[in-house]
């Protein structure tokens, strides 16, 4: 399942991130990397989110949200 089709509250680890390279390196430089541990937050209705990932809270939108793939911890 991709991280836009989860449910806020709910811890997932990241299984895999497709999306642009640049994007891609931007994400792991702030932490979201395969096999780390996220949580929902905050979804909002233009399919942007709020997510905490090691202690810090970012705000993703719909698109890099569903090149995110996860499975719920």
């Amino acid at each position: 399942m991709t991280l836009f089709d989860g449910m806020s509250g709910i811890e997932y680890k990241i299984t895999g991130i497709y999306v642009a390279y640049a994007i891609e390196r931007r994400l792991e430089a702030l932490g979201l990397n395969e096999g780390t541990t996220i949580k929902i937050i905050t979804r909002k209705k233009n399919g942007a989110m709020i997510i905490k990932v090691r202690g810090t809270r970012l705000a993703i939108g719909k698109a890099i949200a569903a090149g995110i793939e996860v499975k719920e911890v």
